[in-house]
């Protein structure tokens, strides 16, 4: 029901994701009509023509009481059986030696989100801040031992369709948060440490990446687009890159 007024379900987990969505506005409509007509009868019943002494121990109905332990196990049951394992899934990401894993850094700043793809040998090249230029902005240090060929864009992630991708997050200079509503994805890149979110694109197209943490007064123009293409498609964007920035 509420899948219609939510981003597309372009990821495998979102549908996990729209589920306790779902549950959680529907628990919400039912306790706010239930606890409002619970008020409205209890000032007819309670009024003053009808209870002249006040009740200071509250309500005596038995109803009244089970109602409040039906809630507290209806929120239990939401949170331990359905909210608890999507969670635990998503924090578990593959393992990056997974040869069908496409990992990908993602190095985030005021105002921008710097791609970093580890190139033919699948394998990163050394960073260094003083290497970190207006040409350079991750520092990647080219003449490390898996530098040579890797590839940089900017405010532009190519991932390829149905096959599981883990992003690490990290960035330059403040809190910034990787945002993908139609993926359903939402992490904190935090100065000093590599944060990784994973998920399986399963539709192609593009995809905004928005920055979901106010990082100052350009935050609303912190905006990246995530392709997700064929597995051709995607080889061929690397292929070009490579030879636009290696010469390869």
């Amino acid at each position: 029901m509420i899948e219609r007024w939510l981003p597309p379900q372009a990821s495998a987990h979102a549908g996990e994701i729209d589920l306790v969505l779902t549950l959680v506005h529907w628990l919400m409509l039912v306790l706010f009509v239930g606890w409002g007509v619970y008020f409205v009868w209890m000032l007819v019943r309670f009024r003053e023509g009808r209870q002249p002494a006040p009740l200071a121990e509250g309500p005596p109905h038995r109803p009244a009481r089970w109602t409040e332990i039906g809630v507290v196990v209806a929120e239990g049951v939401l949170l331990v059986v359905i909210a608890l394992p999507v969670w635990y899934r998503q924090t578990t990401a593959p393992t990056t030696a997974d040869p069908s894993a496409v990992v990908v850094r993602v190095v985030a700043e005021q105002f921008a989100w710097n791609i970093h793809y580890p190139g033919a040998d699948g394998r990163f090249g050394e960073t260094r801040l003083s290497l970190v230029s207006s040409t350079n902005p991750v520092g990647l240090d080219r003449s490390s031992a898996h530098g040579a060929d890797d590839l940089l864009t900017l405010d532009d992630l190519h991932l390829p369709v149905n096959r599981p991708v883990v992003i690490q997050l990290s960035s330059k200079d403040m809190i910034h948060s990787f945002g993908v509503p139609a993926m359903r994805v939402k992490q904190d890149a935090t100065p000093g440490l590599l944060s990784p979110v994973w998920f399986t694109p399963t539709m192609a197209g593009q995809f905004d990446i928005a920055c979901s943490q106010l990082c100052g007064l350009g935050h609303y123009r912190m905006r990246a687009v995530i392709t997700v293409e064929s597995e051709a498609e995607y080889q061929a964007f690397l292929k070009a890159e490579a030879e636009l920035q290696i010469g390869r």
